[in-house]
């Protein structure tokens, strides 16, 4: 339970983070603010890349077991055509 709650708060600060650039690109134009922009953006990416690198360490170690369609999908024999 606790993977799944610290998934979901990186996921809560990717978007506060895109919504800050969003916000500093659209309200402001100078040099200053396009600095903040880019600052969010970066972090944005940074904690992208850091919750993918956690969840690939989560599966790989079981921590965390996928379930749905991926799992639904794969488990299934292909259907056999009849001539």
């Amino acid at each position: 339970m606790i993977i799944k709650t610290i998934v979901i708060i990186a996921f809560v600060l990717i978007i506060i983070s895109l919504g800050s650039a969003l916000f500093y690109l659209v309200k402001y134009k100078d040099q200053e603010q396009s600095e903040k922009t880019v600052r969010a953006l970066t972090f944005r990416i940074t904690l992208s890349i850091i919750l993918f690198i956690f969840i690939f360490i989560a599966f790989a170690t079981g921590i965390f077991k996928p379930h749905g369609l991926g799992v639904q999908m794969h488990g299934q024999k292909p259907a056999q055509t009849q001539k």
